[in-house]
């Protein structure tokens, strides 16, 4: 076993030496199609990062009725208690006629016409703000309080709402173009590898016609895909880590301001790192096993 493990490491070596351009077409094909994938990978989570500001504001407004009576106030109140015990509303707060009015009145300052409509607190709506635990759930609650009595309206917060949509369907996005860019990257690496292998296969004719086994034969090509695959994922990593900052840098500091919150965490970059290791390495050596399988029948 010792002899075999050294003759396999000794032979892809000695191969990827003698190959020298395949081996960097190899290398260059597995970096940048590695490379692409990871970018896609951290730009959508960039992009859930950033929505988490808003996911944190989003509140469902639920108004009573000024002239509500106080067992309808009661039974939305707990209708609250139990969403929060149960999970789904993070926090709440009830805001009094009193406080409704005090708001009113600030909120109207400019518009003396709609302020004037209310003379007294008794003609104010309390409310129940409710910040869900989940933002994207805040429609499904809402529906809950829409027929209640004594309910007067179910509003959010639909600038926010709209935003969270756009992101979530950007998000999708990146995630569906990461997904075939990475279908996209392995058929390309395959393609690269068995073109490899394709200019060595009267070596292997020979290899195979001297009474050689065909995992004697297929162990120095898989463990060669290997290393191609691991070395361009890894300078794929190198090159996302680095450049990531810098990146990140310069959306946040952009004119408008609109991504200051953009971020991906260090661990995030790990992880997407390690992801496309992995990748790297399968592909290089299934794919090498594959491509050299064809000509094992002689």
């Amino acid at each position: 076993m010792a002899i075999r493990v050294g003759y396999v490491v000794k032979e892809s070596v000695s191969n990827l030496r003698r190959n020298v351009l395949m081996t960097v077409t190899a290398l260059l094909t597995v970096t940048i199609s590695l490379g692409i994938v990871g970018a896609a990978l951290l730009l959508r989570q960039g992009m859930d990062n950033y929505t988490i500001q808003f996911r944190s504001g989003i509140q469902l407004n639920v108004y009573m009725k000024p002239e509500a009576t106080a067992d309808q106030l009661a039974a939305v109140r707990r209708e609250v208690d139990q969403l929060k015990e149960s999970g789904q509303v993070k926090s709440y707060t009830f805001v009094d006629k009193q406080a409704a009015f005090a708001e009113i009145k600030v909120l109207f300052s400019n518009d003396p016409e709609s302020r004037d409509l209310f003379t007294s607190a008794d003609q104010a709506p309390p409310s129940f703000r409710l910040t869900p635990k989940v933002a994207e759930t805040i429609d499904t609650l809402g529906q809950r309080f829409q027929k209640r009595e004594g309910v007067l309206q179910v509003r959010s917060n639909e600038a926010i709402k709209t935003l969270l949509r756009i992101t979530k369907v950007i998000q999708y996005t990146l995630l569906g173009v990461a997904l075939a860019l990475l279908v996209a990257a392995v058929l390309l690496i395959l393609n690269t590898i068995q073109l490899a292998i394709f200019s060595r296969r009267r070596e292997v004719a020979v290899m195979k016609l001297v009474g050689a086994t065909n995992w004697f034969i297929r162990l120095p090509f898989m463990l060669e895909g290997l290393l191609q695959g691991l070395f361009g994922a890894l300078v794929a990593f190198a090159v996302l880590y680095v450049g990531s900052d810098r990146i990140q840098s310069a959306i946040r500091n952009s004119p408008a301001g609109l991504f200051k919150q953009f971020s991906v965490s260090s661990g995030q970059i790990m992880g997407t790192g390690l992801f496309i290791l992995l990748v790297g390495a399968l592909v290089g050596a299934v794919g090498s096993a594959l491509a050299v399988s064809r000509f094992l029948d002689v």
